[in-house]
Parts: C-alpha cells; structure tokens; sequence
C-alpha cells in the first residue's frame, strides 16, 4: 500500500469519492477527447446520481471537463467558468446495468465535432476506472502513461503498435485488448512506465487500419497548478 493509498489525494473536497473522483473522469475525458469539449451530457448513475449535487460531484466533472486537477480552488465555479468557456453541457441520470455505484456517462463533442462517449467510475480515494470508451469496454485508472489505440481488427496492428514502443525504448506495464465482434472495432490499451511522445503518437496515427490514438501522460492527470 502507498502513502497515498492511506492519506487519500490533495483535492479540493469534500469528498474524494465523488469530488477528486469525478474531477479526474472528466479529465481524462476531456485527454480521451484530443481537444476542448464544446458540448457535453453528463449522465449520474447510483449513488452519484442520489448524492452527487450535495457533493459537488456535477461540478466536479465539469471542472475536469474544463482541464482542471483535484486540487484546484476553483472548481465549486466551473459552472459560471463553463459558461464563460462556451462549454453548453446538460447533466442528467441513468441505470447502468452492473455498474459502480460512482459511474457517470459522460457524452461529448470537440469544438472540431469530434464524438466521444466515456463510461468512468470513482473507485475511492481519488482513484477511478475507465470502464467503457464508446461502448467498448475497457479497464484503465490513468495511473500510469496509457496509449490507446482504436483499429480495425485486423492481425498485424498489435505488433505493430509494440514495436514503434520497443524502438523508442517504453516498457509496456500492461496490454489489453478489447473488440466488438471478430474482424470488427477494437480498442488497444497499453499502460506504459514511460512518457509517449507526439512523434509515437503521430506515427502510428498513419498506420493502415488505425483509427484514432491517444496518449495519456501520467503528468496530464497528477501535477498540480503550480507545476503545470
């Protein structure tokens, strides 16, 4: 167990669970995303759904939406920020068959109508699990820098995808794979001990049969304001 396992993260609160929490799944979708969000409906499920809006858990994912971390002071504004962002977002709630109780579904689109839909869950303590990215699923915290990779399911692409890896010298922590149907649309991810860089990024976005890739740097989700 770490330290940060017992003192739980520096976030402005109340609630790790479903303040630091939500915080971060609105972060990581907003890295999921590649660009600001424009529009954006936040569906609370269970208990974020029954508790949330006493514990600035709305607001807190409209922070994160916003690039906010855990410990900004402002995140009790997001609202008024959002507004004067231009970010138009709806919150709402939905039953989620076998979800966590802390799980929202956050739905977006960029300023460039990029779509996106993430399924994320506040798991305790700050932490979370991507649990869904465009109704696949998946199962990810952003503990660690995290490559993701969406292609056709096609052989080839994941040699492919740990060889650009091996030739810029990152160590992969894990690797799951995820598809719909055989021959269908399948979701890479790779938890890695080393930063991605935009030259990764970019070569295996001109791959054949890839369709989108992002890269999550560990310091994207963990280094406060004064460090950013």
């Amino acid at each position: 167990m770490r330290l940060f396992d017992v003192l739980g993260p520096v976030m402005t609160g109340p609630s790790s669970s479903h303040t630091a929490g939500a915080v971060r799944i609105g972060l990581t979708a907003r890295n999921l995303l590649g660009e600001t969000p424009k529009t954006a409906e936040i569906l609370l499920h269970g208990s974020f759904a029954a508790t949330g809006r006493g514990h600035g858990t709305d607001r807190a994912l409209v922070a994160g939406l916003l690039g906010m971390l855990p410990d900004d002071e402002r995140i009790p504004d997001s609202f008024s920020l959002a507004q004067q962002a231009g970010l138009d977002y709806t919150i709402g709630t939905v039953v989620l068959r076998g979800a966590h109780p802390n799980t929202a579904l956050l739905r977006l689109e960029g300023v460039s109508g990029r779509k996106l839909e993430v399924m994320g869950a506040s798991i305790g303590g700050g932490r979370i699990n991507i649990c869904q990215i465009d109704g696949i699923t998946t199962n990810f915290g952003g503990d660690h820098n995290t490559l993701i990779v969406h292609n056709q399911d096609t052989p080839g692409h994941v040699a492919e995808v740990t060889t650009a890896l091996a030739q810029r010298g990152i160590n992969i922590a894990t690797m799951q794979l995820y598809r719909s149907t055989a021959g269908g649309y399948a979701v890479m991810v790779l938890e890695c001990d080393q930063p991605l860089p935009d030259t990764l990024i970019a070569e295996l976005r001109g791959m054949q049969g890839i369709v989108k890739v992002t890269g999550l740097n560990l310091a994207q989700q963990t280094e406060t304001r004064e460090g950013a």
